[in-house]
């Protein structure tokens, strides 16, 4: 696989992964194609060496995982771990608002939006819908309209005249997007066009009543290159749908002799404290029944090594200010090692090490990211993860700029590197050697 082949199904997949819902539809079409098996946590388990499966949890995390054919559970997993949630606008249970002749929507900030670059895009939205049946069942489709369908225009300048240097944005009040006007007809109902959409994209389906909703606002524009040579990519939720794809491409093309393992977790970006979030039990729901003997999952814990994986941030041309000055990260370098002295990322020194031979023997090089002493530091997966499971873990990702904006970037070669370092890391040997 080169880049431009890679790149053109990271593409597909950003846009036609709008919420963490589809992003998980779309990595359990793929491992089905790869022949991984479907399980049901509600199902009892009948595992075999030499397999692949993948299980689901509240249609926004997955889990998938190879028994391998000449590995023991002992001998450890390779795994890698990403969120499927990125920073967006969630609409209210109660939607609609009518201010004069508009029908606008009513939104909530999920995670740390940056906020300013959400007004004058094109719009749609997308999400999950409960379903009353017309036999009393419940039932769960995902829609995406996918066109253009609301906007949150900016204020004229002429009636904020501080825009450009001071302006603040009232989350209740200034995010509200507009969904219609009414010039001649009444105004629609917002459930009635949710109702529609379900029917649209499921045809043949009877529905009673709509009971809830998770129904996200996202960017319509596709992924894209820029730069005069193509050499930046530019797209919604590269944070961190990237490495989603990264971890999906890898696993479904590891060799089966080995043991891996991918988690994708939702509600990374408020706080990961959900029954799909990675401070939730899935992960380890799961591992007690891939290794069901204690004593073994602990030995087995103690061999395996976590890449967890989450953009990192690469040095801005216009704020240089902003960046360590020993450790300044660009596009197109190679993944970036996260580093945090407060362990707000997983890396120690072994864990560092390990990634370096991984990087080294797949001939691609590594950068190192720190933040500045004096200013604070996010956070990903990796710590939380590492703390409960006591696994070795190393907090890596592609560099990019933007992050948290509805539009982010990072390098063409980017995405390509780091799935160069994970495919080497699932086809390694090197943890039955840790120290």
């Amino acid at each position: 696989m080169n880049i431009d082949r890679y790149n053109k199904t990271l593409f597909s997949f950003l846009h036609s992964s709008p919420t963490p819902f589809h992003a998980v539809d779309n990595i359990e079409k793929y491992l089905l194609a790869k022949g991984f098996n479907q399980l049901q946590e509600k199902e009892q388990w009948q595992l075999e060496n030499a397999q692949s499966y993948f299980v689901s949890r509240e249609n926004g995390a997955i889990i998938a995982f190879t028994k391998g054919e000449k590995e023991h559970p002992e001998d450890g997993y390779r795994m890698v771990a990403a969120h499927t949630d990125s920073p967006c606008l969630l609409v209210k249970p109660r939607a609609g608002i009518q201010t004069d002749s508009y029908l606008q929507l009513g939104v909530e900030v999920y995670g740390g939006c940056l906020l300013h670059p959400w007004f004058d895009r094109d719009l749609s939205l997308a999400g999950r819908v409960c379903c009353e049946m017309k036999d009393k069942s419940l039932k769960i489709f995902l829609i995406n309209f996918q066109r253009p369908l609301l906007t949150l225009p900016s204020i004229a300048i002429h009636f904020n005249r501080e825009a450009n240097t001071g302006s603040t944005i009232n989350k209740q009040k200034h995010l509200a997007p507009i969904l219609a006007q009414s010039v001649n007809e009444q105004l629609p109902e917002f459930e009635a066009l949710l109702s529609r959409q379900v029917t649209q994209e499921h045809p043949n389906v009877t529905i009673r009543k709509i009971l809830a909703f998770d129904i996200f606002c996202f960017d319509s524009q596709k992924p894209c290159y820029t730069g005069v040579q193509k050499e930046i990519i530019s797209s919604a939720r590269l944070d961190n749908l990237l490495s989603c794809h990264v971890g999906m491409t890898a696993i479904g093309k590891a060799d089966k002799k080995l043991n891996t393992l991918l988690f994708c977790a939702n509600h990374e970006e408020n706080g990961s404290s959900s029954a799909t979030g990675a401070g939730g039990s899935f992960l380890d729901s799961v591992l007690e029944r891939i290794i069901p003997d204690p004593e073994t999952r602990r030995r087995s814990l103690a061999q395996s090594f976590l890449i967890s994986m989450d953009n990192a941030h690469a040095t801005h041309p216009n704020f240089l200010e902003k960046q360590e000055p020993e450790h300044k990260i660009y596009l197109n370098k190679g993944p970036v090692i996260k580093i945090n002295a407060n362990q707000r990322y997983a890396t120690n020194s072994l864990s560092s090490a390990l990634f370096k031979k991984i990087c080294k023997k797949a001939k691609i090089s590594s950068q190192e990211f720190v933040m500045r002493s004096d200013m604070p530091c996010g956070s990903t997966i990796g710590p939380m993860t590492a703390a409960r499971l006591g696994i070795k873990t190393v907090d890596v990702g592609a560099a990019s700029l933007a992050m948290h904006s509805i539009r982010e970037h990072t390098g063409f070669s980017d995405p390509f590197l780091l799935y160069q370092a994970i495919e080497q890391f699932f086809t390694s040997s090197f943890h039955h050697r840790l120290p």
